[in-house]
Formats: structure tokens, sequence, C-alpha cells
């Protein structure tokens, strides 16, 4: 047989289309086919090196996850693509479990998870394995509605929707309502000693329409779980309320007609109604809340204007914002957003981005500034270049990575996960035991079944599969609008065990950019001569020491003279003529070259050093030879990282600073912020090994960083947290990033990490102690049918209420310890 024989697949055969990267010759195609060939269960595989794609043929069930580790083995990767779905009609925890599961059994798919309270799935699969159409189709033979989530500027169409949905769910609760409140006004006349009821059949009347056509969608639903072999919250709420309006309609045919001496019999259709009416209201406002909670989301979707103004030579005109393309031009007015991410071509003003950033105080804009998309000019009429539109806009990534952190699953869900999956048979068992107790030991079949089903209707697993994700959404979005952003469930998660920070120093607790700090003239010289020779000789370069010197020369409005004969010596310095007379300007090294020394300012320069300084000496060679100063340059350090450490103290968190720098410079920051533990002189390399050593401590670690060298370290920490005025490297690695280049949004950033968290324990303690309690209540007989409804609505709704506290949620002030 040959080789090509071998490794056909058979056309009997399941077949698994997987992409692949990394093989660059036709031995790579080879290694990995044989590799594949030898998997259980696997009767051939061909791989293709132009299309980059392994087909794999199965004897029985396609196994993905095999196929995968195979290819990973053999030195490859398994290509991947996500696939977002709204997915309509989840009732309660036990159907986004369901499911989730039915999208995990789909061969190709390697995560998916699905969100209650987003009604969103995220899903990971094997590219070429699974398509969108059996994604959908397993959504829907689990009993849901499932479509493509297209794009994020969906979303204002998205809230067009909740509302159109929330207005629909308001009309069926005040229906539901009037039908009910004559058969509720009889209850309650008896609780009064007013013993009159409606007749019978008007009951009847009454009570059908709210359990068939009002409730209808419990049936619906109920069904769905069923013919899938499961259970959910509408299945007990169908059998409950059945069994309920079931007797009530059986007494009432079974009884003597009324008015001939004897009594009216007993119905129990004011329960039917009212339990519906009240699971239908409770479904309202739990939409409602739900609504409230993607608030940020809208928010921001809603900055992106529609129109730009394009300039087209001297004219403008105004066009969709989606015809603007890189590299256009577009005009900005006094008042307008800014409709495009760009550069300032001409023109200057004061720009508010408090949505993008959280900053409240406007930042000024010139030619060459960078502006953001959904930012407002305050005034002066700006020109910008365009940069990037649509999907790569800081605003669409922003959107895009709150509306992933959202729809993200936290590890605590998964024990939620866990109950949920047995929640509804294990209610179901109980029912029936319930009922056979009361009708075996007390021989009343109506009592029994009351009893039954107020334990159906009293446990509803919807406040367990709300409580995690309503707080993370309002928590992520309470975050985004301070200029945090969260990427995932997880990192939020981690984030509120932090017990130590690891700062990166340059550009972090620093500004980034050295300031003279020292001006140190020779015997017989003076400063404003020091700075004016220095000046000169550094106005051509852009060094970043040189523009210090040239903006402390500015603030002193020094006149600097013209500089002739100007040579750049590497390593060393510059030199030039100024004013007649032949100076340096460099490190110690180029004043050893040049024979020139100062021992009283040498002694000076030890202590500056020490101090973490970095130095440059200024000396004259001709007509004389004679060193005339030094000038001594700091980093600044930033006035909201001493808030930030003192923040972070107040929280119970220890500050740590892990630099390059010599240790010199790194003790002075460190003395000046208050931080104990310094790690100087690391190698970029080394950054991690120091969040490791932390780590091994049994802390807790969050790395802070903003250049490419600190990713490995963000990688490393248990959270990694990244400044966007950084590299986006650093952005990509790190769990959480802060919109602008503020410290104290890392205290902030964890301290929203620990209200979140404690909103979802509490929500999670509740939705148990509810049902633990609620059950067995309702099994002994002391909670009666309308009651044990109306407990299980206000058991969703308050879950998702306490989480909406978070959304006043403010980063910590200094010294408080505490947000709001």
């Amino acid at each position: 047989m040959s080789a090509q024989q071998a490794t056909r697949p058979e056309e009997d055969a399941a077949t698994l289309d997987i992409g692949v990267a990394g093989m660059t010759c036709a031995s790579c195609s080879g290694r990995l086919e044989k590799v594949l060939t030898r998997l259980p269960g696997v009767t051939g595989a061909a791989v293709n090196l132009a299309t980059e794609r392994a087909r794999v043929s199965f004897a029985g069930q396609p196994d993905a996850g095999a196929v995968a580790a195979a290819i990973e083995r053999a030195g490859f990767e398994p290509r991947k693509k996500q696939f977002d779905l709204t997915v309509e009609g989840m009732t309660c925890a036990s159907c986004s479990g369901r499911v989730e599961k039915a999208l995990k059994r789909l061969p190709g798919v390697a995560e998916a998870a699905v969100n209650l309270a987003t009604e969103r799935a995220h899903v990971v699969a094997y590219e070429g394995a699974v398509d969108l159409a059996a994604l959908t189709g397993a959504v829907e033979k689990a009993g849901y509605k499932a479509a493509p989530v297209l794009n994020p500027d969906g979303g204002s169409t998205a809230g067009e929707a909740a509302e159109d949905r929330s207005r629909r769910e308001l009309r069926h609760v005040l229906i539901a309502a009037a039908l009910s409140a004559p058969l509720l006004l009889g209850m309650a006349g008896d609780l009064v000693g007013l013993h009159w009821m409606l007749p019978g059949w008007v009951q009847f009347a009454l009570a059908t329409p709210v359990q068939f056509w009002l409730g209808l969608r419990f049936y619906r639903a109920g069904w769905k779980a069923v013919r899938a072999g499961a259970g959910n919250m509408d299945l007990l709420v169908a059998l409950g309320t059945s069994a309920a309006w079931g007797l009530s309609l059986y007494t009432l045919l079974a009884a003597p007609a009324e008015g001939h001496g004897h009594a009216a019999p007993h119905l129990y259709f004011e329960a039917s109604a009212l339990l519906i009416t009240f699971v239908l209201l409770g479904k309202w406002l739990e939409a409602r809340a739900k609504g409230q909670t993607a608030a940020a989301i809208r928010a921001l979707m809603n900055l992106r204007p529609d129109t730009a103004r394009l300039l087209r030579g001297s004219e403008e005109a105004e066009v969709p914002v989606d015809q603007v393309r890189p590299g256009d031009r577009v005009a900005v007015r006094p008042g307008e957003r800014i409709p495009v991410d760009g550069r300032v071509a001409d023109g200057t003003g004061s720009v508010d981005e408090s949505m993008l950033t959280g900053e409240s105080l406007p930042v000024e804009k010139a030619a060459g500034s960078r502006v953001t998309g959904g930012s407002i000019n305050l005034d002066g009429r700006l020109v910008i270049e365009t940069t990037a539109v649509g999907a790569e806009t800081m605003l669409a990534k922003i959107v895009r990575l709150v509306e992933g952190a959202q729809a993200s699953k936290a590890p605590i869900q998964r024990l939620v996960d866990r109950v949920s999956a047995v929640f509804v048979p294990v209610v179901l068992g109980i029912a029936a035991l319930t009922f056979l107790g009361w009708w075996g030991f007390g021989g009343d079949a109506e009592a029994a079944i009351l009893t039954a089903v107020s334990v159906l209707v009293i446990a509803c697993p919807c406040a367990l599969g709300l409580a995690t994700p309503t707080a993370i959404m309002v928590g992520t979005g309470a975050a985004a609008r301070h200029g945090i952003l969260i990427k995932d469930a997880e990192a939020l998660e981690r984030a509120h065990a932090v017990t130590a920070v690891a700062f990166d120093k340059t550009g972090t607790l620093t500004e980034g950019r050295p300031r003279v700090t020292d001006l140190r003239p020779a015997a017989g010289q003076g400063e404003a001569d020091l700075l004016r020779l220095a000046a000169a000789l550094q106005s051509g370069s852009e060094h970043p020491l040189a523009l210090a010197v040239r903006s402390l020369a500015a603030e002193q409005a020094v006149a600097v003279p013209p500089v002739g004969g100007f040579k750049a010596l590497a390593g060393r310095g510059v030199a030039g003529d100024v004013e007649g007379r032949s100076v340096l300007l460099g490190n110690r090294r180029l004043m050893e070259e040049n024979g020139l020394s100062d021992a009283a300012l040498e002694a000076r320069a030890g202590t500056l050093e020490e101090a973490g300084r970095t130095l440059s000496w200024l000396a004259e060679t001709a007509p004389e030879q004679r060193i005339l100063g030094l000038v001594a340059f700091g980093d600044t350090v930033k006035e909201s990282a001493r808030l930030a450490v003192r923040s972070l103290r107040d929280q119970g968190i220890e500050p740590v600073m892990v630099t390059g720098d010599g240790k010199g410079a790194a003790n002075a920051v460190a003395a000046e912020l208050g931080i104990g533990r310094v790690f100087a002189e690391v190698l970029p390399g080394d950054k991690a090994e120091v969040v490791v050593a932390l780590r091994a401590e049994g802390r807790t670690v969050a790395m802070v960083g903003d250049g490419i060298n600190d990713a490995p370290a963000l990688a490393a920490a248990d959270v990694g947290i990244a400044m966007a005025t950084g590299t986006d490297v650093a952005m990509h690695t790190a769990g959480v990033t802060l919109m602008r280049g503020d410290p104290r949004l890392v205290a902030g950033s964890i301290d929203v990490s620990r209200r979140t968290y404690a909103k979802i324990r509490q929500g999670l303690f509740w939705a148990f102690a509810y049902n633990v309690v609620g059950i067995p209540l309702a099994a002994f007989g002391y909670l009666s049918p309308v009651l044990a409804g109306a407990a299980m609505a206000l058991s969703s709704v308050s879950v998702v209420a306490n989480a909406l506290t978070l959304r006043g949620w403010t980063p910590p002030a200094a010294g408080s310890g505490e947000g709001s």
C-alpha cells in the first residue's frame, strides 16, 4: 500500500480539519503526518503544507484535543479562531451550563464560556474544525436561539433590542397583574375576616390566560430543557403552577354546584396566577438591572461621532466616519468630539479625555500631539491627520477589552456551575419526597400538592447564576469609567488577593524624563555662565539630557550664544567653540582624556552620584584649560507616585521597586517615595525572576510596568498592570491596563477588584443561603406557594441590585484607604 493510500481519509470516517502554524517545508508536514497517524482511533491523516491544514480521519468520534496536543508535540501550533454569539432564552445558571456543555461537546471546540448576565457565549475553536453554523446549531439543539455578534459598533442596536424586550416584559407583567388582582383581593379579604371569593368559574377565567398565555414561555423553555435531558428554572415554575392550577380545576369540576347549600370549594387559582405574575415581575426587574450593568459599554460606544469633517484641499466635507481612511485629514471645531485617532497637524486646543482615561483635567494639544477618537475638543480648531479608524481605534479596542472582561468567567464561577448542574434534579427529588411525605403521613393530597408546589417555586438557580457575572460586569464597567481596563474576570478575581506590588521605576514611578537637579560651578564661576555655556553646546542635540539643559535655560530666560565647530564625541560628550572659547561637556572619562580635574568638585560629585544623579562636566580647553563646573541630572518622581504608595500601604499592600538603574538612583527614589524594598541593577530579562522570588515568599504579586523589557515580569506576576502610556507589548501581556500614567490607579485597580469580589461573595452567600433556608421551610409547610414565588423573584433581584451598588465606585483617596 502506498503512503498516499495509507493517509487518505476514508469517505465514511469522521474527519477533523485543523489549521497548523509553523510548518516551513515538506519534512515538517511529513513529520506531523506521521505523528497524527499514530494517534489512537485515527484511520488516516493528510497534512497540506500549502494550505497549512491537517485533515485527520477517525474511526469514531473525532478528538480535537488529542489532535491539537499532537500538533504541539510535533513542534507546531494549532490555529484557533474565536466566535462570539448572543444566546436567547436562558433563564438561570443551569441554562447557561447546558449551553456551555453543548458547545464544548462539538469536535474542534477548545474553550467555551457562556455568560448568563450578558447572554453571550465566547467560543475558541480550532480553525477549520468548526464553523458558525455548527455552533449555532448546537445551541439551538440545546433549546435556545443563537446568533453571531457581528461587531462592537452594533451596541446601539443591541441597546434598542434590550429596551424593546424590557417594554414587552413590562407589558406582560401589567396584564398578569390586572388579571391576578381580583384573585388577590379575595385572598386579602379572607385574611381580615371578610370571607368572600369570586365564583369558581370567574377565577378559572382570570387565571387561565395568565397560566397558558403569559406563562407559555415557561412551558416552552421547560419542554426544551426536558427534551435536552436537563432541567431549569422554567421547568420548576411550569410544574409548580400547573400543579396548583390543575388541582384547582379538578376541585372545581368535582365539587357540587354552588348555591344549593354547599360551601364553595377551596381553589388555588390565585396561587398559580400570582406565582407567574411574581416571576414575570422578577424577570422584568432583573432585565432592567442587567441593562444598567451594560451602561459602561453603551456609554463608550456612544462616544464615537457618526460623521467627520473631511478636508479636501481647503474645503470641508461632512462624511460618514466610516469613509475616513488613515492619512486623511479631518477638521474638529470647538465643542465637537474627535472622530478618529490621529496626530494634530495644525492648530492648538484643550481636549477633554475624561471618558477614556478618567482624567478630569483637559489636556493641551498642539502640532504633533496624539489625539484619541471620542475625546472632546474644548477650544480651538484642530486639523488631525488620521492614524486609525474603525476597529483599530483606541476606543474600539477599549470596548472590545471591556466586553471581553464582562463576558469572561471568573474561576469562582466553576463552583456555581457544578452546583447548578445538579440543582434542578435535586429540587425535583425534594419536591417528590415532600409530596410523598405529606400524603403518606397526613393523608391530605391537597396539602401535599401545595407543599410540593412551594418547594418547586422557591428553589431558583437564577440568583446563583447571576451573582458572579453581574458583579463582574458592574465592576469592570465602573473601573473603565476611571481609566482602568481589566482584560478578563480571572485578572479581576486574582487582583483582590494582591499583597505586594512591584513597580518598575522609570516611566512608572518617575516621569521618565531627566531634569537638571544641580548646577555646581567651580571656584570663580557662576551658575548662569555654567548654564549658558552648557545650553549652547546642547543647542543642536535631541538627547534627553540636552533637552533638560535647554528646558532649564528657557525657564530662566538665559540668552544662549551660538556654537561653532561642534563635535559629538561618541560615548563621552560634545565639544565646540562658544564666545571664542573651546569648551567640552561630557562624562568623567572625557575629562580624564583631557587631563582635567577639580578636587573640590570631586567630593561634591561623589555625593551626587550616591544620590543617583547623572553628571555632566563642563570644561574649557582654550584659551585656558580648566573645569568650569558640573551639571547633575535626575528623573522627576511623579507626585501621584507618592500618593499611590501611601494608598497601597493603607490597603495593607507592600510596594516594591524593581529597576535596572544603579543602587544610588534607585535608593534615592525609593527613599523619596517611602518604598522600603528595592531590587536595583536588575537586567531586563531578570525582572521576571524577581517577581517569581516574591511569589516564592508566599505573596500574591502585581507587577506594574510600561516597557517591552517589563513584559516577561508582567506575565510572571499573578496580576500584570501596564501603563497605556507605554508599549503595546506591555499592554498585551498585562491583565490590567491603566489608561493614563498615574500610579494611583494601581491602588484603584486592586480596590475595585476587592470590592467586586466582595459583591460576588455576598451574592453567592445570599443565593446559597436563600435556597438552604427556603427549601426546608417550604418542604415543612411554612411557606405558601404565593410567598414562595415572591421570595424566588426577590432573590434574583436582590443579588443584581447588590452588585449595582458598585456603579458609584471611585478610586480610593490616599490616606483614607476607602473608595466609594
